[in-house]
């Protein structure tokens, strides 16, 4: 799907599938923590999951015999759907949005393989190159992780070469 689809007209996309998602974020497996977007509306919201299964590579050694999802990783999925929210339309091949910060995280139940984990997040703002969101985790409409992420939004074209340039180094 072209990038400039993903926002059809003043009406949300109702789906992003993971091809998509790789063309608006630069991270890859291992990293890639959204399976789906189901509900994109730019600057304003995203909904989107992660099938968190058991093979994931966290799981080897968090923890042995007693496997739960890291919440700093619980944290970066949601990021990642944030990060595929606060950029403008048309703008996801010339910028990348950073975490900047992370404010009033709180967790409430431990995620584990099996789980079906589904990220709803609300813009709050975006000034110039800088915004703010409210993101909410739930696994079985249950509150896993809750708070408020900051990006920094940078243009970083590099991350996005067309070229094969990094195979002569």
């Amino acid at each position: 799907m072209p990038l400039y689809r993903l926002h059809a007209g003043d009406k949300p996309l109702a789906y992003v599938d993971v091809r998509s998602i790789m063309d608006i974020l630069p991270h890859r497996y291992p990293m890639l923590l959204i399976d789906r977007i189901t509900e994109l509306d730019p600057q304003k919201r995203a909904v989107g999951y992660k099938n968190v299964t058991f093979n994931e590579p966290f799981f080897t050694g968090h923890f042995p015999n007693n496997p739960v999802m890291p919440g700093v990783l619980i944290i970066e999925a949601m990021a990642q759907l944030g990060g595929t929210a606060i950029l403008e339309p048309n703008s996801q091949t010339t910028t990348v949005p950073y975490l900047a910060g992370v404010d009033k995280v709180k967790f409430r139940r431990p995620v584990v393989p099996g789980d079906k984990l589904v990220m709803e997040v609300n813009v709050m703002w975006v000034r110039m190159n800088i915004g703010r969101l409210h993101a909410e985790a739930r696994v079985d409409d249950q509150l896993a992780c809750s708070g408020e992420l900051a990006f920094s939004i940078v243009s970083d074209t590099r991350l996005f070469r067309l070229d094969a340039s990094i195979l002569h180094m």
